[in-house]
């Protein structure tokens, strides 16, 4: 491998914007693919992405293209970041122009709703199981990375191989990648957070204080881990970037989507209606619909994540959910 390679990026939003200004600051041949409402060519001419990212200028190893399959067939690695509700409909627009030689990553936090499946099975449903798959995540805010301030995450693969050559690929001097072979753990993290985030913002937006907070965090964590387990991940995985560190991160500070849409909830408003304020999708709402099922039918006991589900879509208040959380039969901390 030489360390100067082509990567193409599907979706123009404020992540798939970030990874790939990443990617080309770490002097990788960088092409990001957005659909016509991304308005490709005027990021191309404009040389940023001023609706999501309006203070970072693209490197000059970045280029945008409006036409997928051109993008996809000159790029064998793909690294798709978009929301949990699209992957499954990008992977299916990209199949077509896949050759033996393309590896598949991606950047997206969350189950499929419908299915309950994490992204990795959702890419083998599609492409099946011979393609190389890889997954990145971590505690990384986009307009942070956008910046070059310094930052860390978490390139797990189904190949050693590729995870680290990916790892390799988008580190500098800002930007550290370590590896891990824990697929299953990297994605758990990544959607479960987002639910425990919800209610870390609902417990600030109702004045409640730090030692509420840290409760929540920490046992957001057990849980995340149980489901892992349950699911086959391994339990130091969730101890690492992408679990404690992703769940830290997006449960205290406000640019998180999930934390602001708890923040919304605790003021009285519903959940469309924050989520129109915040302008972009907030996936602590869909995962907290399909953490709900999948926990169910595995009967993995998730009482924090099982209240913000009933807050969002049972209509329990977030009063009756502290009294619900606080009021549990007293057990064994793990």
């Amino acid at each position: 491998m030489t360390r100067r390679e082509s990567i193409a990026v599907i979706g123009a939003g404020s992540w798939g914007t970030a990874l790939a200004i990443q990617f080309a600051r770490a002097e990788q041949l960088t092409t990001l693919w957005g659909r016509a409402e991304d308005e490709p060519e005027r990021l191309e001419r404009e040389r940023s992405n001023e609706r999501y990212l309006p203070d970072s200028r693209f490197p000059e190893d970045l280029r945008v293209d409006a036409d997928l399959e051109k993008v996809v067939r000159n790029n064998h690695d793909v690294l798709i970041a978009v929301p949990s509700h699209a992957l499954r409909i990008v992977l299916e627009e990209i199949k077509p122009f896949l050759t033996d030689d393309h590896r598949i990553a991606w950047a997206t936090k969350g189950f499929e709703v419908k299915t309950g499946k994490l992204p990795h099975q959702v890419a083998a449903d599609v492409l099946g199981a011979d393609v190389p798959l890889a997954v990145l995540s971590g505690p990384t805010f986009a307009t942070e990375v956008g910046k070059g301030l310094p930052t860390a995450m978490t390139v797990a693969a189904t190949n050693a191989d590729y995870a680290a050559e990916l790892a390799t690929r988008i580190s500098n001097e800002s930007f550290r990648a370590y590896t891990s072979d824990d697929i299953i753990g990297v994605e758990v993290g990544g959607a479960v957070k987002n639910v425990v985030a919800i209610a870390a913002g609902i417990s600030d937006g109702i004045g409640f204080g730090a030692n509420t907070r840290v409760a929540l965090i920490s046992r957001g964590l057990i849980e995340m881990r149980r489901l892992g387990e349950a699911l086959g991940a391994h339990a130091d995985t969730f101890m690492g970037l992408s679990g404690m560190g992703d769940l830290v991160l997006t449960c205290t500070d406000d640019q998180s989507r999930n934390r602001r849409m708890g923040l919304g909830l605790a003021a009285g408003k519903k959940t469309d209606e924050v989520a129109k304020e915040i302008g972009q999708v907030v996936e602590g709402v869909l995962a907290a619909n399909a953490v709900q099922r999948v926990a169910q039918n595995l009967k993995v006991e998730m009482p924090i994540c099982e209240q913000v589900y009933q807050i969002l879509y049972e209509d329990l208040t977030p009063e009756q959910a502290v009294l619900a959380l606080m009021s549990r039969e007293i057990g064994p901390e793990t």
